[in-house]
Parts: C-alpha cells; sequence; structure tokens
C-alpha cells in the first residue's frame, strides 16, 4: 500500500514527474517512497524511509528519462525498511515494479521459485511478483509473462512494472485503484492511484477495470482482459473538477470518498508497531478495572469492543460514554486503566473523563487519528488509527479502524497478535473487493425503495448490537430519518410496537452461534409486516432484501456497518442533503 504514480511520454523529466504525483498523493498516508526510472541499458532505483514532501529533485540528481515509476507505502507485509520500500526487482534489475494490494499466495509462490534459485531481500510480497515475471520470462514474452504472472496471483492488486530491455510499461489491477491519464502529447501517459496526482496535466482518463492490464509502448496502447484472454477498446472520460471537488478525488462528496478509502485505511490502521499494542494489552491484564470510554460513534466502537474482549480475550472491559463516566468515579484507583478512543482528540465529554481519572491516578490509552490532539498529549500511550483526514462529519473510515485497532488489542491479550493482525488484513482484502460500483449500486437500489419513509429500525446480536445502534446513528446523521437500533432479543419488550406494514428493518446478522436467534426475531418482524432488510454473509429466506457481507469471523463488525454507511450517504444525496455536513452537527465537538 499506498500510493501509485507513474509517468510514460515525450517529456525527458520523468522522474521529476512521478516525485511530484507521489507528493499529491500524500494524504493516502504512507511510511517510505520510491521510484524508478529508465536510462539506456539500465533502471535507475531511488527508495527512502519517511517523508516525500521535503524531497526536491535536486537532491536526487536524475537523468533524463522518458519512462518513471513511483509508489509511497505503508506496509503490511514486513516493516518499515528500506528494503521493503517499493519498487521492487529482481537481483539483476531486469523486472522491476511497484505494488497495491496483498499476494494472499505469496508465501507458496516464493518457496517455489526459492527451489528454482530465486534469491530475496525484502520481506514483502511484492518482491515475490517480480521474480515471478522474471521467470516466467525465461520462455515468454514480457507482456505474455505479466499475464501469466497475474493468473497465478490470489489477491487483489494494482501494479506497474518494468523490464530492463523493453521500452514498455505495463500496468494492471484487480480490487485495488488504477487509473490512467491520457497526456495532450501523442503517447503520454500518467498511472495514478488517484485523479488529482495527474489532474494538473490532464483531465481525460482511462479506467481499468478488475483483470485489466494496458500495455503502454511507443508503438500502440492496447488493453487485454485477463477473464475474457482477449484484448479489448477502453473508454476515454473527460472530467470536470474545480478545485474543492478534485480534493474530494474522483468522489461527489468527502462522505463517500472516506467509505471507499476504508479498504486502505484498514491496512494502515492495523500496521502499527507491535511492541507499542503488545505494552497496551499488558496494561489491560494487569489492570483492576478497564474502561473503554468514547462519545457518539466512538462510543458505539467501545461497546463493541466490550464484546470484542468477552469473546476474544476472555476479559470483562467496562464501558462508559465519556458524558457519563463521572458516575464510575468512586470505583476508580491507581491501578485502574481508561481506553478513550475519538477521531479528532478533542472531544469535550472524553477529555472530561480523562480529568476525573487522571486525579485518580489511572493509566491513560488514547486511540485517536489526531496524534498530537489533547487526548494524545494527556494520554500515557498513544495508539494512532491513521485513518487520515476525515472532512465529512459522518464517521466512516475512523469507525472502522478504531474498530480493527481494538480487535488487535483483544488478540494481543490473548497472546494472539499475529492472528489478529492477519485477520484484519484478510478482512481489509475483503472489503476492497466489497467496495465497489456494483455493490454500491445494488444498495441504490433500496436507497430508492425506502428514501421517503419516516422510521426504520436496525437490529443485532452480541456485538452487532452496539453496530446496530450505529448504523442508526449513521442513518439519522445524514437522512433525517429516524432511526433506531434495538438489541434482537428486546424486540418483544416493547420495540415491535413500532412495526407496521412495510416499516424497513435493517437485520444484522453474523454467521455464529447468534445467527438462529436474530434470524428468529427477523421472523417476529416480518409477521407483524416489517420489510426485512438482511446484511448477512448468507441469503436468506426471511430476507426481502439482501446486501451480502463477506464471512471475515470475528471482525464481523467491520464489514457490517459499511453497507449501512453506504445507504445512509445514498439516503443523504436522494433526499436532498448535504452527507458531508448535515445540519445542526460539527466533525469535533469540542463543548460539553
Amino acid at each position: 500500500m499506498c500510493g501509485i504514480f507513474a509517468y510514460y511520454g515525450p517529456k525527458k523529466n520523468a522522474p521529476k514527474l512521478v516525485i511530484e504525483g507521489l507528493k499529491k498523493l500524500e494524504y493516502r498516508g504512507y511510511d517510505s517512497w520510491g521510484i524508478a526510472y529508465k536510462i539506456p541499458n539500465d533502471i535507475i532505483i531511488h527508495k527512502k524511509i519517511g517523508k516525500i514532501s521535503d524531497v526536491k529533485i535536486k537532491d536526487l540528481n536524475p537523468a533524463q528519462s522518458n519512462i518513471s515509476i513511483g509508489h509511497s507505502r505503508w506496509a503490511t507485509h514486513g516493516g518499515v525498511t528500506q528494503k521493503n520500500a517499493h519498487p521492487h526487482f529482481t537481483e539483476n534489475k531486469e523486472i522491476v515494479l511497484v505494488h497495491n494490494g496483498i499476494l494472499e499466495n505469496y508465501l507458496t509462490i516464493k518457496k517455489d521459485l526459492i527451489k528454482k534459485g530465486h534469491k530475496f531481500i525484502s520481506e514483502t510480497d511484492t518482491e515475490v511478483i517480480a521474480h515471478l515475471i522474471e521467470e516466467y520470462c525465461k520462455k515468454h514474452s514480457f507482456e505474455d509473462s505479466v499475464k501469466l504472472a497475474i493468473k497465478e496471483m490470489e489477491g487483489r492488486y494494482a501494479i506497474v512494472v518494468m523490464k530492463k530491455d523493453e521500452n514498455e510499461i505495463i500496468a494492471a489491477r484487480k480490487g485495488s485503484p488504477l487509473i490512467i491519464g491520457v497526456g495532450e502529447n501523442k503517447n503520454e501517459y500518467f498511472i495514478a492511484s488517484d485523479i488529482p496526482a495527474f489532474l494538473a496535466y490532464t483531465n481525460k482518463v482511462i479506467y481499468l477495470d478488475d483483470n485489466q492490464l494496458a500495455f503502454i509502448n511507443n508503438k500502440k496502447t492496447s488493453f487485454f482482459d485477463i477473464e475474457e484472454n482477449a484484448h479489448i477498446q477502453k473508454r476515454k472520460v473527460q472530467i470536470d473538477w474545480d478545485i474543492e471537488s478534485a480534493e474530494k478525488g474522483q468522489f461527489p462528496h468527502f462522505m463517500i470518498k472516506e467509505i471507499t478509502e476504508q479498504k486502505d485505511t484498514l491496512s494502515r490502521a492495523i500496521n502499527q508497531d507491535p511492541k507499542i499494542i503488545e505494552r497496551v494489552a499488558n496494561e489491560i491484564k494487569k489492570a483492576y478495572g478497564t474502561y473503554l470510554v468514547g462519545c457518539g460513534t466512538a462510543g458505539k466502537v467501545c461497546m463493541v469492543g466490550e464484546y470484542l474482549f468477552a469473546k476474544i480475550a476472555k476479559k470483562h472491559i467496562n464501558f462508559k460514554f465519556g458524558s457519563e463516566f463521572r458516575s464510575q468515579k468512586n470505583f476508580l484507583t491507581n491501578k485502574s486503566l481508561m481506553i478513550a478512543v475519538s477521531q479528532s482528540g478533542e472531544t469535550a465529554d472524553t477529555l472530561e473523563a480523562i480529568e476525573i481519572a487522571k486525579q485518580k491516578g489511572v493509566k491513560i490509552v488514547a486511540i485517536v487519528n489526531a496524534e498530537n490532539s489533547s487526548i494524545a498529549r494527556m494520554a500515557d500511550i498513544v495508539i494512532p488509527i491513521k485513518a487520515g483526514i476525515e472532512k465529512a462529519v459522518a464517521s466512516t473510515k475512523a469507525t472502522t479502524s478504531q474498530l480493527a485497532i481494538l480487535t488487535l488489542l483483544a488478540y494481543a491479550c490473548n497472546g494472539g497478535i499475529n492472528e489478529g493482525k492477519q485477520l484484519l488484513i484478510s478482512t481489509a482484502s475483503q472489503i476492497n473487493d466489497m467496495l465497489n460500483p456494483r455493490y454500491e449500486q445494488h444498495i441504490m437500489k433500496l436507497a430508492k425503495k425506502i428514501k421517503d419513509v419516516e422510521s426504520m429500525y436496525i437490529i443485532g446480536r452480541n456485538a452487532n448490537y452496539p453496530i446496530a445502534l450505529e448504523a442508526a446513528i449513521k442513518l439519522q446523521e445524514v437522512s433525517y430519518i429516524h432511526a433506531e437500533g434495538f438489541a434482537g432479543g428486546e424486540l418483544k419488550h416493547g420495540p415491535i410496537a413500532l412495526i407496521s406494514k412495510n416499516t424497513p428493518v435493517i437485520v444484522l446478522v453474523e454467521n455464529n452461534e447468534y445467527r438462529n436467534e436474530i434470524l428468529s426475531n427477523a421472523i417476529e418482524v416480518k409477521a407483524r409486516g416489517g420489510y426485512i432488510i438482511g446484511v448477512s454473509p448468507i441469503k436468506e429466506e426471511v430476507f426481502d432484501f439482501w446486501i451480502k457481507v463477506p464471512d471475515t469471523g470475528d471482525s464481523y463488525p467491520i464489514v457490517n456497518i459499511i453497507p449501512v454507511q453506504i445507504l445512509a450517504y445514498q439516503l443523504a444525496v436522494l433526499r436532498k442533503n448535504n452527507p458531508d455536513m448535515p445540519r445542526n452537527l460539527a466533525k469535533s465537538v469540542t463543548v460539553k
């Protein structure tokens, strides 16, 4: 992960263009960066840890080149080191590439390549792709070798590849975004993870779809579809954005942009220093009374945390909203622990709860997006969620990042930090597959059907109960539809009286021991005339409308909230509300 930029064309300052493009992708987050560019009979590579924003092209003093690729990386496979930074290459730099995504079967491929004599210098899955292409190049052309390698790859990817003796760039994608900008000059192309990176040069783009490749050279640029096993034609699209919309990328609103970014922000969230995670886990294990504290959406995340720690770590953790924490002050001692969760790090009620706790000598852990915020400064230990700037008032990507951190901590408390990280990496990959135009179009059908309702309800059991509460917040915030969340088992104790004919009820289903019980609740609602919307890995007979989510085990709260985020956004747009700036709400609640 996380940003790709490449240039092919007549300009001889390709390295400079790539550096500039990577700087425009900084909002995506990264911990290292690198570029590569072709010169006669060789490829030059520069890789660094840290920020690219301070780099001046004169410091690199690159030779003239008209072909260059670059990458800004958030570490997933392998630590933050110069060797692990992109671009990656084979021993003789015959093949050089950059890559976003996760090669899920890289260990199997790597073992086979080692047996064939390949040597690796990094810990990454990306380097394996370079060697795999090189192996195929022994018997096949460069273009065919990339095709064959892709057919062997499992997982999501966006790659841009160069070969030392070929005047060509090959780009391919599956799951991860990769967009081609068509320059004003003949045979001039910009390749990037997001349009703002090259918008200064062109507003004409070609969107690569999943399982498609682009062969860019000085003869004829062509496109190939792996599934169809045939060359295809691609359409050029002209985009028309002002400065503000350019900041949103290809999205009309920040909210949908930030929902879509979750396929990347989740990977960043779990890319934590394991020493910090282990340290917090140890504090939880030795504490006499641990409290999860947050407000609003962060409060619902904390409620989910109660369930996660009970299930995964077999440990009881207390939850309180920041505004209600004062009631716990008589139970606090210097052996207590508070975990404060906040996007902004400036939430007034949470700050007050921290002040109360500190008066009792309580140790404070902060899970925040703003690492230099007030809450972070007051904390003894800070875990940054790394979601990047979240501009839409309704929190989306910060929410799932917070959930990921708490899941990782729960696993760490049980000695399974690596197991937890692998679960979350897999979850991020499956969310990447889930977030696509077809999925959004499917949910839009539902949004159009229910856009004029006065009330709707969400039910769930276990950790899906607080997710039901969070789903209600999302719908309230931007659609202005009256929405409430309930525990499935509590319906018969009062709320079922609210159900009348065609009342929309979202049922959150997890594929575990609670499945049959929540489906029984759904049947009760349907018997009273309710319109059942199932969010579930499995299509059930009781559903009137099914929104499929992947079966991700203990991380199901993360995947179950995402379709409701999309639904809330679409309802806001259909009802002509501004989803980025809902009425009466502020992004950061800094007053009590």
